[in-house]
């Protein structure tokens, strides 16, 4: 559902996924937005009345996360068949996987300036990709539960991990080092969510609360109530004046902050200038901070916005059901017959968001204005035979990729009896070590 609050309350729901909708996710510029699915599929949706949207398959399990790269050309996509999947959204096609993970991958996100992807598992892991080799450069393991929930910091130095063991941790990604550990909830951590200025932290939790950490204290600041059941999300707007907040009480809660505004362009700017230079050590580039040790403050604000803001819900506000018409590969429907000219280009691609940096203004605002002009269905020239052949090409696929998930899960299985044997076989040795 997308939401209008001005100048008054409506909401927008779009219709296409065929089970629960597990993560969404703007473009950078906002101009298209990526959903994932326990359907095994990724859409690409343009917020408007129209609600037109690719799908996207390739996975072979449900789509936990998505993902956009900071420049809006790529799409990181996390999937409970243990892979990453990474998708140019220039093209709107797959580009490659990432498999290292032995169990469900519950998220995958970007560093701020694109190179590096941190992912998160219920193998206890969480990993640190590198866009360009495709390699996992960096591994962290913690023995007590799973990460639900892993994000950057604004400058891409470090990681934060929501633990299903109630914990919050600080990773220094350049000297391999855990910087802040928080035990300040009674229930799993859904989610986090750094503040642009990266001092603040703010985390979801199934005790139903939302935290805010001083990141440069080191300590708890406000512990904030306002849902009935677990939060399941929670996301600094791009300035950080306002978060929201969403659980399983069905409910989206707007907050505002304190803290002190940025303006998201010249974060952006901070960000994306490293990318055009030849890439140095991306672990060694940036000087390091000084960790902030925990203080033994214990003094914090709670607040519970039940006692004295107003309920905006009380009347219901209208929702306009929206159906997509589907385009159900990467690349079938995003471009009809390549003109010859840059401009023309910008003219018809679906995605007018990526084209911002080559295109000339006047060129997308006629693009989101003709963007009905695409041929329909019924208009395409592929012929019917052709369309056939492509259906049953992709219904092989699916046969494959699932054939593929099977021996995967064998071969999972088949490692954990070899690591089972080997556990034994060194216990024997230890035995028999002892007794000699």
């Amino acid at each position: 559902m997308l939401w209008s609050l001005r100048p008054q309350a409506r909401a927008f729901r779009y219709v296409g996924h065929k089970d629960v909708v597990t993560s969404l996710q703007f473009s950078p510029l906002g101009n298209l937005l990526a959903s994932a699915s326990r359907d095994r599929t990724i859409r690409l949706w343009i917020p408007d009345k129209r609600g037109k949207s690719s799908e996207f398959k390739a996975h072979t399990a449900p789509v936990r996360s998505v993902d956009f790269s900071a420049d809006g050309q790529f799409l990181a996509t996390a999937s409970e068949d243990k892979s990453i999947k990474v998708w140019n959204m220039y093209r709107q096609r797959f580009l490659y996987s990432l498999y290292r993970h032995t169990h469900w991958v519950r998220c995958a996100k970007f560093s701020p300036d694109g190179r590096l992807i941190v992912s998160c598992s219920e193998d206890k892991t969480i990993k640190i990709w590198d866009t360009t080799s495709k390699q996992c450069v960096n591994n962290f393991s913690d023995f007590v539960g799973f990460a639900n929930f892993v994000a950057f910091n604004p400058n891409g130095t470090c990681i934060a991990s929501a633990g299903s063991d109630h914990t919050v941790k600080i990773w220094d990604i350049r000297v391999n080092k855990l910087l802040q550990h928080y035990q300040v909830h009674s229930g799993g951590v859904n989610c986090v969510s750094f503040h642009p200025s990266g001092n603040y932290l703010i985390t979801a939790s199934s005790d139903g609360t939302l935290k805010i950490l001083d990141l440069l204290e080191g300590r708890l600041i406000y512990t904030l109530q306002g849902h009935t059941g677990p939060v399941f999300t929670v996301s600094f707007s791009k300035g950080g004046e306002l978060f929201t907040s969403g659980g399983a009480d069905a409910q989206v809660l707007l907050w505002r902050t304190n803290f002190d505004e940025l303006n998201y362009k010249d974060v952006s700017k901070r960000n994306l200038k490293r990318l055009h230079f030849d890439s140095p050590p991306h672990l060694l580039d940036i000087y390091p901070r000084t960790p902030h040790p925990h203080e033994g403050r214990t003094e914090t604000v709670e607040i519970n916005p039940k006692l004295d803001v107003i309920d905006l819900q009380t009347s219901t506000p209208p929702v306009v059901d929206i159906l997509s018409f589907d385009s159900t590969t990467t690349t079938e429907t995003t471009v009809r017959t390549l003109p010859d000219t840059g401009e023309e280009i910008c003219g018809y691609f679906l995605n007018p968001s990526l084209m911002a940096s080559e295109c000339p203004p006047t060129v997308l605002k006629k693009k989101t204005e003709d963007i009905s002009d695409l041929p329909s269905e019924s208009q395409r020239s592929i012929p019917l035979a052709v369309t056939d052949a492509l259906e049953h090409i992709m219904e092989q696929l699916n046969v494959l990729t699932q054939t593929v998930s099977i021996l995967e899960q064998r071969l999972t299985l088949t490692e954990d009896k070899l690591k089972d044997c080997l556990e034994n076989q060194q216990k024997l040795f230890n035995a028999i070590q002892q007794k000699i």
